[in-house]
């Protein structure tokens, strides 16, 4: 038996060594930064990494997909921490949190992302594929969602919003965090995303701002004002809107965090 196929063996527990899987990525990536992804072949990268050719389909059916080696596990994980719940927490709060472990699972290996990010803004067919991923991880958390609120007439479309909104939210965390070159707080950015979806769509008192650190609704404060506007089912909401400000007497700005 070669050498390179002795490497090529699968452990007594009948998967292959992880080590080798690392030397696959490893490799291809020092050959995508030097080369060019477009010009670097699974050849080239199983020569570099000193494996044989079979063993780089045993991690990976294509060359993007090493590209992309831990979105298996980030998805896993995340399968996991939604089939965790209770079904008593907020869902979309646990839906967030979900959607932190993938970018907790960038923050890991720093360097790595922030090159993979830089590649794949290089390389149109590799977003291509970073959109067929982020899909998997929506249609994820939108099957959670979908079961907590069946029942709900609006159920499988607020699903579905919810669940593309914690996506949107935790990719503009993660884009925040790579273009600093994944020198920003990431803790902060993904919070301050989710805490966004969380106040915007949650229906539980306080939302995330009931955590520390936030405002909870109406803490420390007086009782508002009820103002109660009569509308035609038909009018603008513009229209609406004017409606409202005049009954509070002065145009009111919208808060942003």
């Amino acid at each position: 038996m070669s050498e390179k196929e002795e490497q090529d063996q699968p452990m007594n527990d009948g998967h292959p060594k992880p080590a080798m899987r690392e030397a696959l990525v490893a490799a291809a990536f020092e050959l995508f930064l030097e080369r060019g992804f477009e010009q670097t072949t699974i050849d080239d990268i199983v020569s570099l990494a000193g494996v044989g050719r079979r063993s780089f389909f045993r991690y990976f059916p294509a060359k993007e997909d090493v590209v992309f080696p831990d979105h298996e596990r980030g998805l896993a994980d995340m399968t996991e921490f939604l089939e965790s719940g209770t079904g008593e927490e907020d869902p979309v709060r646990h839906a967030g949190d979900a959607a932190r472990l993938v970018l907790r699972m960038y923050a890991e290996q720093p360097s790595f992302s922030v090159q993979r990010y830089r590649l794949t803004r290089k390389v149109p067919g590799l977003r291509a594929y970073e959109l067929s991923v982020v899909w998997r991880y929506e249609h994820t958390l939108a099957h959670y969602l979908r079961g907590r609120f069946a029942g709900r007439p609006d159920g499988p479309l607020r699903a579905d919003v919810v669940a593309a909104a914690v996506v949107a939210a935790h990719n503009h965390a993660l884009r925040t965090w790579l273009r600093s070159g994944g020198e920003s707080d990431w803790v902060a950015e993904v919070d301050r995303a989710m805490r966004f979806v969380t106040d915007t769509w949650s229906e539980r008192p306080g939302g995330a701002g009931a955590g520390a650190g936030s405002e909870g609704a109406g803490a420390g404060e007086e009782d508002d004002d009820v103002v109660v506007l009569v509308a035609s089912r038909r009018a603008p909401l513009w229209r609406m809107v004017q409606g409202i400000e005049s009954a509070l007497g002065e145009p009111r700005q919208i808060r942003r965090d």
